[in-house]
């Protein structure tokens, strides 16, 4: 069976789901092959209803967008420009289908394995990494963030406990400064400002 961060050649079985987050409700269509494909995920919920939404301006890029949850949610409550960048074209597709039909204007989705088709910085990262794709690829994805963030800029992340999340934070402590935004139900939401 194929993983969601795969292009593989999973039969399509496309199906929808609302959600209600910031008083807003939301429609997403999903599919086999995409992560979380049948609700909101608690732990993308607990980053997006823990990352200070005051100040989410300028460029946004998520790192592992799947069908493009983070970016259509923040686009409604923040005044700033979203990209999400996945490996998945399955979930790429569904992203931009999504953005349609949540009416959000200020997003785009384009593939890319990790940051290989990112060319410029943004003011904040903002990633739930795909765990399942290995310890290198989340590795990559949280150190090469330091490269394309601006000065003062931030990386935003959930991890589970069960996933590592307290060997990675001390990872991180190497290279940004990082604080803990909240703990709940084992998944720690992590901020990473640069030094």
């Amino acid at each position: 069976m194929g993983q969601y961060f795969d292009n593989d050649n999973l039969k399509s079985k496309i199906t929808e789901y609302k959600t209600k987050i910031f008083d807003i409700e939301f429609c997403f269509n999903t599919d086999n092959g995409v992560f979380s494909k049948s609700k909101l995920d608690y732990g993308t919920r607990l980053l997006l209803e823990n990352i200070p939404l005051q100040e989410l301006k300028g460029e946004i890029l998520e790192v592992g967008s799947g069908y493009g949850v983070i970016p259509i949610i923040l686009s409604k409550v923040c005044d700033a420009k979203f990209e999400g960048i996945d490996v998945n074209i399955r979930a790429l597709n569904l992203a931009k289908i999504n953005a349609k039909k949540n009416n959000c204007k200020n997003v785009m989705f384009y593939e890319s394995n990790c940051y290989h088709d990112v060319n410029k910085k943004y003011d904040f990262i903002i990633t739930n990494p795909p765990i399942r794709a290995g310890k290198e690829i989340v590795y990559e994805i949280l150190v090469g963030a330091k490269r394309y963030l601006k000065e003062n800029a931030s990386l935003f992340l959930v991890i589970n406990k069960d996933q590592g999340a307290k060997t990675i934070i001390r990872f991180l402590e190497n290279i940004y400064e990082v604080s803990i935004l909240n703990k709940n139900k084992g998944f720690f939401v992590i901020r990473c400002d640069l030094r």
